[in-house]
């Protein structure tokens, strides 16, 4: 009976009804000869200027309205919901497509996992990047008077914050991220919740809405290099630049940790590779 009840617990999806992809090459030249290589890098590209589209126009927007009524506009807030809710649809639109990165770190960290070949993981960078900056250019053409008058959506570390603290919260904050993509993705999570299509990138855009939350306040809330990049590209301030560092260096940091963690600790990456060892050593 205890037996069972087990079973019950554990549900229908034992070991046997999933299985984990085999590690994708670390450099695989024959994708630059697919279609589909090609439609994931306009996917992650016109995703990542929607992204930065929408959540720039929403910082000025907030931005020219608190300042004509401290009480006006969506507050941060309404920002960390503008971003979460963006990166929710966008996710949801092109997961099947590229994967639905959208954010460099994303894809740093699926590559150091073996999800992603060096060249789709460099290709999807550029993506993003690019997206960026023509998404800010987009926005800036939507707010001409305002972009550069409050900042051009570009983040920088405010006042009275160190550029150690900067980065720390960067790296928590990217941990958070790219471990909630991992975890959302996970083969096994996967074959017990397929039937359910949102649950992967829900948990995503939930993740990056609340690390807005803690971070807004200390910098603006980078966790994405590319959307740091193409605001600074597109405003082009100093102090845009001399922050610049903290949102990729942070940001790769934390999902280099992530990555560990989940595929080594989690997932049992560590055991698999002591136990591999010690067969070995055994002949």
């Amino acid at each position: 009976m205890a037996k069972d009840m087990a079973a019950a617990e554990q549900g229908s999806f034992s070991a046997k009804d999933y299985h984990d992809p085999p590690p994708e090459p670390f450099f695989d030249p024959v994708e630059l000869g697919k279609w589909s290589f090609y439609r994931a890098f306009i996917a992650e590209f016109i995703a990542t200027l929607l992204f930065l589209y929408v959540g720039v126009l929403t910082v000025i927007g907030y931005k020219h309205q608190n300042a004509n009524d401290p009480c006006g506009g969506v507050g941060l807030l309404g920002i960390a919901w503008a971003f979460g809710g963006m990166i929710f649809v966008l996710v949801y639109c092109t997961a099947g497509i590229s994967g639905g990165h959208i954010n460099p770190a994303v894809t740093f960290g699926l590559f150091l996992a073996r999800k992603v070949s060096l060249v789709r993981a460099v290709s999807y960078m550029v993506a993003q990047c690019l997206g960026a900056i023509c998404g800010t250019g987009l926005a800036k053409s939507f707010q001409k008077a305002y972009y550069d008058k409050y900042g051009g959506g570009t983040n920088g570390l405010s006042d009275g914050y160190s550029k150690g603290t900067g980065l720390g919260a960067e790296i928590i904050g990217t941990f958070v991220l790219v471990y909630t993509v991992f975890s959302a993705t996970d083969p096994k999570r996967n074959a017990r919740d397929s039937h359910i299509p949102v649950l992967a990138p829900l948990p995503i855009g939930f993740a990056v809405f609340i690390v807005h939350l803690a971070l807004l306040p200390i910098d603006g809330c980078g966790i994405n290099p590319a959307r740091s990049f193409g605001a600074a590209v597109i405003y082009n301030g100093q102090k845009a630049w001399d922050d610049q560092w903290i949102f990729w260096v942070g940001p790769f940091i934390g999902a280099a940790i992530a990555a560990f963690y989940h595929q080594f600790i989690l997932r049992g990456g560590g055991a698999k590779a002591l136990g591999s060892f010690k067969s070995s050593s055994a002949l």
